[in-house]
């Protein structure tokens, strides 16, 4: 089966799974079920070879697995897969999630500023209009106030006077394009700093809110939140551990525990976890990054009131800066606002996925069922392990690591994003490893353990227990993600082909769709209006610049080129007649010579002529 013809299949897989989960009233995301898809191709348990061509039969075992799963919404391991994909379709990072905010930002305002820098006022009411523009541009840059509350309109134009009088509107037109969208950008930055200064003062600003003092109050309010969640999914994840550590070591707890799906939901539960972690993460920069910029807004607002003070006038070179300084940092305020507005959001809707828990085990059931147990911690489990290590020379070709001989711990890249790399394939349980009894480097990957046993049983054949890690991530599915396995998992390998990793049934297509957009005319216009393409248009101009009237023209005549003049002449073709007379005679007559002088005028207004004739007499000849 070629890639192209195996591709086909899964997309019609796809679509026929999501149909049918429609028909069943229940809508899933394309997404959702190529997951499910991969899932269910992957499980052991359901004996696909992929390196052979799929029939009928097979195709819609495959449809049937998938609507069963899709469909079992009693099933924790589901939720875990919807909330895997929610996380991975909404959560950005804060770099991504601020450019994407800016570009959006700078395509909502992209009209406005194309009209402005398009725009070429000569009349008096055309140079208001666009200097009402401006206005508009400034107050939806800054983002502080409505454009359609009155008193702010003022206040912002009253603002841009003082930088940008509106008499300047002639000297902005004629700039380009690129120095006009700079210009405006600076307009905003210079209208916001003021706008600051102005309200630090109180002088105005009514309608800008204390950033600083909402961001002191709603952080906090989320980290509380976030911190919540954590110690319930903590407990949650230490109780399914508790039950089931004791269902290997009882066969009758084994017995009355295995309807239960326990470990479907300790992985949801540490899937959560993880989760909230790093919004935990991100939460706690953006304190970080609110604290360093309250500490920079309030020396740069110092310093603004000690050089402007009771000023009449300010260098702008002064001032300037600062203005700018504020602005920038009043923009960084309002970027952590849209991040905590993202973390909340995003907190708030995880817990959906986790409702399931309280469904399948109330708090009267799992406290029934842990009678008699001790339930461990995860700081508990980690204290109890800190005084054993390993002994590196029981090892001779591997290679162990420790926390105190590394220089940069925190930055050690763990396998399984820090669990036990013996419990999960051998147990089945996400445990927290311990550094401090050693941490194994095999093959430039490093692993942890819960215990002295399980790193020495591990060491002994690390690449058996890690494919067993695999088979339980094929098994269970939530897993490629909560340990961090998408490496493993990048394509469907066929298994005739497993131990050849460069060869595989079908390799994903990159394919992406992008676009791009260039401005109609990149640089400035250069438009000659002297420029004439009519040649008379062009004579005429000539003339007018030759300026005739008081011009002279001059000539000369030599001795060789005084009788010369152009001549034509007509002769008759010859005919064949001849006379004769009784006697031939003949006379000569004087060649007249009559010449005019003054033809030519003078400078006065009358012209004079005089006549001369210089014929000789007929006597003379």
């Amino acid at each position: 089966m070629s890639s192209d013809q195996a591709w086909n299949v899964v997309k019609k897989i796809i679509r026929e799974v999501g149909q049918e989960c429609t028909i069943q009233g229940q809508t899933v995301s394309e997404i959702l079920v190529a997951f499910m898809v991969k899932a269910v191709a992957l499980d052991p348990r359901n004996d696909f070879k992929v390196d052979q061509i799929l029939t009928k039969e097979d195709v819609q075992n495959i449809i049937q697995l998938c609507v069963t799963r899709l469909l079992d919404t009693t099933n924790p391991s589901l939720s875990t897969i919807k909330m895997q994909v929610y996380f991975d379709m909404n959560y950005a990072n804060r770099a991504e999630l601020l450019r994407e905010q800016h570009r959006d930002l700078e395509a909502r305002l992209a009209p406005v500023v194309r009209d402005i820098a398009d725009s070429c006022p000569h009349l008096q009411e055309e140079m208001e209009n666009v200097y009402r523009k401006i206005v508009s541009y400034v107050l939806l840059a800054s983002g502080l106030g409505s454009p359609t509350d009155i008193g702010v309109v003022r206040e912002v134009t009253a603002a841009l006077q003082s930088v940008f009088p509106q008499r300047e509107i002639m000297t902005f037109s004629s700039l380009g394009k690129k120095n006009k969208e700079q210009q405006l950008k600076t307009f905003a930055m210079l209208v916001t700093g003021i706008r600051l200064y102005n309200k630090a003062c109180g002088k105005g600003g009514s309608s800008i809110e204390d950033l600083p003092a909402i961001l002191n109050e709603a952080i906090p309010s989320a980290t509380r939140t976030i911190d919540e969640g954590l110690n319930n999914c903590h407990l949650r994840a230490y109780q399914y551990t508790t039950l089931l550590e004791s269902m290997q070591e009882d066969q009758h707890r084994h017995t009355q525990l295995s309807s239960f799906k326990l470990k479907e939901a300790l992985f949801n539960v540490r899937q959560y976890e993880a989760f909230l972690c790093i919004l935990l993460s991100d939460a706690i920069t953006s304190a970080q990054e609110v604290e360093k910029m309250q500490v920079q807004f309030a020396t740069t607002m110092e310093q603004l009131k000690n050089t402007v003070e009771n000023k009449v006038s300010v260098d702008a070179n002064e001032v300037f800066p600062l203005f700018i300084a504020l602005s920038n940092l009043w923009t960084g305020f309002q970027d952590e606002m849209l991040l905590l507005k993202f973390l909340t959001s995003l907190t708030n809707n995880l817990q959906q996925f986790l409702e399931i828990q309280s469904q399948l085990f109330p708090e009267e059931l799992l406290t029934s069922l842990l009678e008699g147990l001790t339930v461990k911690s995860d700081e508990e489990r980690l204290r109890e392990t800190m005084g054993t290590r390993v002994n590196v020379s029981d090892f001779k070709n591997q290679e162990w690591l420790f926390p105190e001989t590394i220089e940069h711990f925190d930055q050690l890249l763990i396998q399984y994003h820090g669990f036990c790399a013996h419990a999960i394939g051998v147990k089945g349980l996400t445990l927290p490893g311990n550094p401090a009894i050693g941490i194994l480097k095999h093959k430039e990957k490093c692993y942890v353990f819960t215990s002295k046993e399980a790193a020495y049983i591990f060491a002994q054949d690390p690449d058996k227990f890690i494919q067993l890690n695999v088979e339980k991530a094929k098994e269970y599915t939530e897993l490629i993600q909560l340990l961090q396995l998408h490496h493993q998992f990048e394509y469907l390998v066929p298994y005739a082909q497993a131990r050849t990793p460069d060869k595989c049934l079908m390799k994903p297509t990159v394919k992406c769709d992008s676009s791009s957009q260039t401005d109609t005319h990149i640089l400035p216009p250069t438009i000659v209006t002297s420029y004439e393409w009519n040649e008379w248009e062009m004579r005429r101009k000539a003339i007018k610049l030759a300026n005739l009237r008081r011009k002279l023209t001059h000539a000369m005549q030599t001795d060789l080129s005084n009788m010369r003049r152009q001549n034509s002449t007509q002769v008759y073709l010859p005919k064949d007649v001849s006379t004769q007379t009784k006697r031939d005679n003949s006379s000569n007559v004087p060649r007249p010579q009559i010449f005019l002088e003054g033809l030519r005028g003078q400078s006065s207004p009358t012209t004079h002529t005089v006549k001369i004739n210089l014929t000789r007499a007929v006597d003379e000849t």
